[in-house]
């Protein structure tokens, strides 16, 4: 049998170049290692119907080379021809050995590919004189992880001439209990591979560890430890050459003590964790919120992904934000509540993360509350606990809390989980008081009977919860899915209060609620008009009692060390239409802090000279019945068109509507998106869109038919990082 390995994959294997294919000869069966042209031996590619010579003893490695990926088991990957070990067969319950002939050490290293699970009882071992001289496993200790085979090597020079066998061993039966070896070749060029368990000892002297990251790069596991202690783990794309950025992690609770950083594997010298450093300031201060797509009017993290909203509160004088964040890379994953602490909602101190991964698993979505009456006997000294209730996304997720009393740090409740795991996937609890009742009241999404539902719990302390009631979702997803919100508001005009409850793609009903119980008076309600906008959340407990929500501004900004936003702060409202109750948003007050100069506008000749980056743009008039009027903000297209009674936003359309027979736009322009207000507050939409850097001015023309009474303002905005 002939086998043809070009260039690429030798290198890889084994590190030697080569400019044509190699002809490699491979014995059948594989009982005896060969020499291929290049003077380097095939101990073993696994590319037969059985293993030939090597013993078999248990089920976990079948009769011979998998083909591949096996039932069950995420895709495979990085082996070498058609064939492979692979001990999932029948499942990470089968356990079983697998072990060569006897083999001469003839070249100074031995070079393989190895992957799947790295807990105790996974190895390949090499043998001589019955003894494990040599040992690898692969990397995958925790959920997730990659089926990828990876290069390894053992240096045995000091073995040359020993007789040797390579013995692989699966004796795991839990989560990633297999593992997975192709083509072994013995060379005496050392490989550039992977080591695996790297550790280097390191104390910090500042407040922050710079760890080096590469956007795209490699998906390594790494803890920071003391002692046998794990302080912190997470995934991080770590640069082993030039950094794209550097991930602050808080080291302040262990200053002047050695630490351990171990990292699952390096493809280089374990040199490269010396590039981890220590700092004063998480981030480089000359260049933070400077980056030339960094939004200036929108929350973004100073650094790494984030997604969802989580925890809005006020609590000691501040408005906090928490978010779904990863500090160690620009994509989604390692999910911590990052955290960020504002006096006026606009201008927004980002500070270490509130809330890290353990043993129950990520943080997911939440919420926060004052614990007021301290019903959870959290607060000391009179003063009343800030309470965070988060899921653990673990196996299985589950429901728990955290506490503070000085808005900065925070304690996870020793009695975690306090709602165990209802059905898979439930997540996202959001609290509030309900005062009636004397009952704390959650609100969460599970997914039950084939369906999404909407769950309300109740509890006198945050920490003991019945169910109370279910409200029924919809099967094909979308209404009522994922982080649901639940709030009372008045009717304006004096015509009482309606509780809404919400679910993630901002979809709402209006209703009645007793304490336990929602019943709906009109659901399935469009709660926006835009794009790239999900998993809203309201503040709780602010003290002028207004509603107000903040979403996630899914604004994609690619080669940044940074990703998404939050959308602009929006007071929410009810009011009587036509159709029933109607959710209103109009922007907070606190946004006009922001305006450094203003533009009359009377004509669109007016509005034509106006010219500024960061903008607001409050424009109105009166168009004919067939009406097609064109906006353009900074390049942006806005259009109206009377006769479809639609506005379209930078190519998506919606349903548009006059109110008092004008067109009334209140539009806000930043460096990757624009949110658009209009119907007294009963339109409201959002969209990314990123437009040219030297595309600064405005322009309004008509396409067909008339704008009359043209009107408005034109505001120049400052950044809110200033």
């Amino acid at each position: 049998m002939k086998k043809l390995l070009c260039v690429a994959i030798l290198c890889v294997a084994c590190g030697v170049c080569a400019q044509q294919p190699v002809d490699v000869r491979v014995a059948q069966p594989l009982a005896a290692p060969v020499e291929g042209g290049d003077g380097d031996i095939i101990v073993a590619a696994f590319e037969g119907e059985d293993y030939g010579a090597w013993t078999v003893e248990g089920t976990a490695f079948g009769k011979g080379p998998a083909r591949g990926t096996l039932p069950g088991q995420m895709k495979v990957s990085g082996f070498i021809g058609k064939g492979l070990v692979n001990s999932f067969n029948g499942g990470d319950g089968a356990t079983g050995t697998l072990t060569s002939p006897p083999f001469k050490i003839e070249r100074g290293y031995l070079a393989f590919l190895i992957g799947g699970g790295g807990h105790p009882g996974l190895e390949m071992n090499l043998l001589v004189g019955g003894k494990a001289v040599r040992t690898a496993t692969g990397p995958n200790v925790v959920p997730g992880g990659s089926e990828a085979l990876e290069p390894a090597m053992w240096d045995v020079r000091d073995l040359l001439g020993k007789e040797a066998r390579i013995q692989i061993v699966d004796r795991a039966t839990g989560g990633w209990g297999h593992i997975n070896v192709d083509h072994i070749v013995a060379t005496d060029t050392r490989p550039r591979v992977l080591q695996n368990n790297v550790t280097a000892s390191l104390t910090p002297t500042k407040r922050w560890m710079l760890l080096p990251v590469k956007n795209g790069g490699k998906m390594r596991r790494m803890e920071v430890r003391l002692g046998d202690d794990v302080l912190r783990a997470f995934d991080i794309e770590f640069a082993e050459d030039t950094a794209d950025w550097w991930a602050p992690l808080d080291v302040s609770a262990w200053q002047g003590k050695a630490l351990t950083v171990w990292v699952s594997q390096l493809a280089g010298e374990a040199a490269a964790l010396e590039k981890i450093r220590f700092a004063d300031a998480p981030a480089d201060t000359a260049t933070v919120y400077k980056e030339p797509l960094r939004a200036q009017l929108h929350f973004t993290p100073r650094l790494g992904w984030c997604n969802d909203p989580n925890g809005l509160s006020f609590y000691n004088g501040e408005y906090h934000l928490f978010f779904q964040h990863n500090p160690y890379g620009a994509e989604w994953g390692n999910m911590h509540w990052g955290h960020a602490v504002s006096k006026d909602l606009i201008h927004w101190q980002e500070i270490s993360p509130a809330l890290y991964p353990d043993a129950l698993g990520t943080m997911f979505s939440g919420s926060a509350v004052v614990d007021w009456k301290n019903t959870s006997g959290f607060g000391t000294g009179g003063k009343p606990p800030q309470v965070l209730i988060y899921t653990a996304a673990g196996d299985p997720f589950t429901q728990c809390i955290a506490y503070s009393t000085d808005g900065r740090t925070y304690t996870k409740h020793a009695g975690n989980p306090v709602v165990k795991n209802i059905s898979g996937g439930n997540r996202d609890p959001k609290v509030i008081w309900h005062e009636p009742t004397q009952r704390w009241v959650m609100v969460l999404y599970v997914w039950r009977d084939e369906r999404h539902t909407t769950e309300f719990l109740t509890s006198p302390n945050l920490k003991d919860w019945t169910h109370a009631s279910t409200l029924p979702g919809d099967a094909n997803g979308g209404y009522l899915f994922e982080c649901p919100d639940l709030f009372e508001l008045p009717v304006a005009g004096g015509a009482g209060t309606r509780w809404v409850t919400f679910g993630a793609n901002g979809e709402y009903a209006v209703g009645a609620f007793d304490g336990k119980t929602f019943t709906p008076e009109a659901e399935r309600l469009r709660g926006h008009f835009g794009t790239h906008h999900y998993a809203a959340q309201t503040f709780s407990d602010l003290p002028d009692k207004r509603r107000v929500i903040v979403g996630w501004l899914q604004a994609h900004v690619p080669g940044m060390p940074f990703n998404h936003a939050m959308t602009l702060p929006r007071e929410l409202g009810l009011t009587q239409t036509p159709d029933g109750i109607r959710l209103t948003h109009r922007p907070v007050k606190e946004i006009e802090a922001l305006r450094v100069a203003e533009t009359k506008i009377a004509s669109a000749e007016a509005l034509a000279g106006f010219s500024a980056e960061l903008m607001e743009v409050r424009l109105a008039f009166a168009p004919s019945a067939d009406a097609i009027v064109k906006l353009a903000l900074r390049g942006i297209p806005f259009v109206y068109d009377a006769e479809k009674k639609t506005l379209t936003v930078s190519g998506h359309t919606a349903p548009f509507v006059l109110h008092n027979g004008r067109v009334e736009l209140i539009l806000y322009i930043d460096r990757t998106a624009v949110e658009v207000f209009s119907q007294d507050g009963l339109f409201y939409a959002s969209r990314a869109v990123t437009p040219k850097a030297d595309a600064l001015g405005a322009a309004l023309t008509v396409e067909r038919g008339e704008a009359k009474d043209v009107s408005g303002t034109a505001y120049t905005l400052k950044s809110c990082w200033e």
